[in-house]
């Protein structure tokens, strides 16, 4: 089986694309090798210069820069996939409209998605920005594990290279991939996390877009070619990332999880906080919140006395009178209420006299 996975994914089909985008992508070399060299730098005093766990965890935060740039287009993703969903009923009356003439559907279906402002690539955009990074982080990874330099920091700091080339993590070089290993010295290191990634960042996919279907999506959206569409995604990716993730360096598989971890945990706080109408996520934040302000009302209720529990202490307080009196007092009594006037406060020139 594994022998057909380079026939499936063949790496040199990238060769003729990397080399004309090669100026495009040079820059990319420089901003990914200049924040490995920087959090390596940071990490170096805590874990030692050749560590790979110093090189793993700059490569955690380099993924967590590149996530954290990427948040005003993942708000502008969930609103456009949102807006989606709540089309897709008009979408459906469309289908059963114009299902006899497909030119006549397009225009229909474009001019509903223009009239609401819903573009349906806006989805895409943060997967389609991060490709770019993506490949370049494979490429500099790719190098060091042939001791290339890419990058303009690699290139001038060769011994960092060479640490990079050399670290490992559980035993497995994070600059080696489970088919360059081979199977000559039987089961190694490298296969073993090697599998163990690509099992974690399938599991997280699928938990991942298995969330968005039961909470954050319309029982209505759950029909027809959208939600054949979704299901598609959710069995089909995870099993092209798991086959393909073996030609991948594990410094590459561990910025694969650590991007899936934080769009799982973004997605999660998203679907909590600001759940889509109609959606079983809505009707339980809708829950939260009743819950929460009959919480507020029960705490605000004894701290407020009511006029009974006051007329029962006996004493009714009051500002003065119009003719400067003191206020009167009710006294409790067994019979008969019995207002008395309080006395009235003479004056010093009064009292003179």
């Amino acid at each position: 089986m594994f022998d057909l996975i380079p026939l499936l994914v063949p790496l040199s089909i990238w060769d003729p694309f990397i080399a004309v985008g090669s100026a495009i992508m040079r820059p990319l070399y420089w901003v990914v090798s200049g924040l490995l060299v920087l959090f390596h730098s940071l990490l170096s005093p805590v874990f030692g210069a050749d560590s790979g766990w110093t090189w793993a965890l700059s490569i955690v935060s380099l993924t967590v820069v590149i996530r954290v740039a990427l948040i005003p287009l993942f708000v502008k993703q969930i609103k456009s996939s949102r807006q989606m969903q709540l089309l897709q009923p008009k979408v459906r009356e469309l289908q059963k409209k114009y299902g006899h003439d497909r030119e006549k559907l397009g225009q229909e279906t474009m001019k509903l998605y223009k009239d609401h402002n819903a573009n349906p690539l806006a989805s895409c955009l943060p997967l389609l920005l991060q490709m770019p990074i993506f490949l370049a982080l494979f490429r500099v990874l790719d190098g060091a594990s042939r001791e290339i330099p890419r990058g303009h920091w690699l290139e001038i700091h060769p011994e960092l290279l060479t640490s990079l080339h050399e670290a490992t993590i559980f035993g497995a070089r994070i600059s080696s991939t489970f088919l360059s290993v081979g199977f000559a010295g039987g089961i190694t290191a490298t296969h073993v996390v090697t599998v163990v990634l690509i099992l974690a960042m399938t599991a997280t996919l699928f938990v991942t877009q298995l969330q968005l279907m039961r909470k954050n999506m319309p029982p209505e959206a759950l029909t027809g070619p959208f939600a054949q569409q979704q299901k598609m995604m959710l069995y089909l990716f995870p099993i092209i990332f798991a086959v393909g993730g073996v030609n991948f360096p594990i410094g590459v598989l561990i910025y694969w999880l650590a991007s899936n971890l934080w769009t799982m945990g973004q997605q999660f706080y998203v679907i909590r906080r600001n759940p889509a109408p109609g959606t079983p996520a809505y009707e339980a934040w809708e829950e939260r919140r009743k819950d929460k302000l009959a919480r507020k009302e029960a705490h605000r209720a004894p701290s407020t006395p009511s006029a009974a529990a006051t007329a029962e202490s006996g004493v009714v307080r009051g500002t003065t009178n119009g003719n400067g009196s003191a206020p009167t007092v009710t006294e409790p009594t067994d019979g008969p209420r019995v207002v008395r006037q309080q006395p009235r406060k003479q004056t010093r020139s009064q009292r003179k006299l």
